[in-house]
């Protein structure tokens, strides 16, 4: 069965380098998604394949 989800979202403030803003503002307009999706995804990424054995 079909079922309609909802995806919460909270608002937090980060301070990032302005080159890694840059970048990243430039891959997110090349690739026609907002930075914040870009960020979510790329930070999901990472958490997904962080090594662990540390």
């Amino acid at each position: 069965m079909f079922k309609v989800e909802k995806t919460e979202y909270m608002n937090k403030t980060f301070r990032m380098p302005k080159d890694l803003i840059t970048e990243l503002s430039e891959l997110a307009q090349k690739k026609d998604i907002s930075l914040n999706q870009l960020v979510i995804q790329c930070c999901r990424y990472s958490l997904d394949n962080l090594d662990e054995t540390e």
